[in-house]
């Protein structure tokens, strides 16, 4: 909104000049959704604390620790990082681009399912939420619609192209099976980060880690010269979506504040659903889609962990895990939760390194 208000006004003002630079509008975003964080974190702790006397509902099933050290913790925490990033987004980006608004529309979208299907959980007083395939169902409508207008958006030579890390001139025209992938990586993303949001800070870091990355990616991919230079297939308009990246990454900071060990409210689906969802569709939009297999690959690990252990128990009636996901297994075999948060944050880093080399290997 700034940029659209006050870049007209830099003839006469040249200070409104920064407004133009996506590098000031990005650093920008981060300080702003950090300070809305700061700012509104403890009223909305205070207002969920409220509403839910006995906190997120914890699982009898899962990790005995759980239902002593997380009892009576409020969920719906995603609230903060909706807000931190819709504000920041809206006062930061240039809201003519269409980008911009897909995201905001998937990010929202999910996010509403995930406040749904906390509100059940809380009103039950049940780990069941809303129910598997209506949240599924009401995921792919949302990502249908993403993905169709970002076709309409996209260059026509790009708008339905799989690129491959690596090889500079490799594109797979997929036709309409494009719809299909963009389905299956924002509704994949938004529920692998869903998994992964088990322990305290556990998912935040990686999540704002692969926002980081995305954020370069974003402009490098949306810049002309740059894409040229590292021999990246340039999707013009994308360059914005860093400020979106920008914003994701000062709100998941904020949220960190209030989550790190002991954690003073859990992101819930109302979060998890959301910032996964919106890392998916800024992949597919910027034709990185296998390069956030690499990025996010603690969640990949996270949720192949899930599919393995589902798989061996009704195949063979064992368990290859002691428990899934992967980080509940290592808290059966009596890790601290510490250990395991700090450790999967490690992995988390080392895999966004190895997902940005690719942006020079080719």
């Amino acid at each position: 909104m700034l940029h659209n208000l006050l870049t007209p006004l830099s003839d006469e003002f040249i200070f409104f000049n920064l407004f133009r630079y996506l590098t000031f509008r990005s650093g920008a975003a981060v300080l702003t959704a950090l300070v809305v964080s700061f700012v509104l974190g403890p009223a909305v702790i205070r207002w969920l604390k409220k509403k839910q006397r006995e906190g997120q509902p914890i699982r009898d099933d899962g990790p005995e620790s759980h239902l002593v050290t997380k009892q009576g913790t409020p969920t719906m925490g995603g609230v903060l990082i909706l807000l931190a990033v819709a504000i920041s987004t809206l006062l930061w980006a240039d809201l003519r681009n269409g980008y911009v608004w897909v995201i905001l529309f998937i990010t929202t979208g999910f996010g509403l399912v995930g406040f749904a299907d906390d509100y059940l959980k809380l009103t039950r007083r049940s780990h069941k939420g809303v129910s598997s395939r209506i949240r599924l169902a009401v995921e792919i409508a949302i990502s249908l619609i993403a993905a169709v207008w970002v076709i309409h958006l996209t260059g026509a030579q790009l708008d339905t192209a799989l690129a491959v890390p690596l090889f500079k001139d490799v594109l797979f025209d997929l036709g309409w099976f494009f719809v299909a992938l963009m389905v299956f990586v924002v509704v994949g993303a938004s529920n692998a980060v869903n998994l992964t949001d088990g322990l305290d800070g556990l998912a935040i870091v990686p999540v704002m880690i692969a926002a980081g990355c995305f954020a370069l990616i974003s402009y490098l991919v949306g810049n002309a010269v740059f894409a040229d230079y590292l021999q990246l297939h340039f999707v013009e308009g994308t360059g914005e979506l860093a400020v979106f990246c920008a914003a994701l990454v000062g709100a998941s900071l904020g949220f960190l504040w209030f989550n790190a060990p002991p954690a003073m409210v859990f992101m819930g689906d109302t979060g998890s659903l959301s910032v996964g969802s919106a890392l998916g569709g800024i992949a597919v939009i910027t034709k990185h889609e296998l390069v956030l297999a690499v990025i996010g690959g603690l969640f990949v690990l996270e949720t192949v962990s899930v599919i393995v252990q589902v798989a061996s128990y009704k195949l063979f009636g064992k368990r290859v895990f002691r428990m899934a996901p992967l980080h509940h297994h290592f808290e059966k075999k009596g890790w601290r939760e510490e250990t395991i948060v700090v450790r999967f944050w490690i992995i988390a880093a080392i895999l966004a390194l190895i997902g940005l080399s690719t942006l020079k290997l080719r």
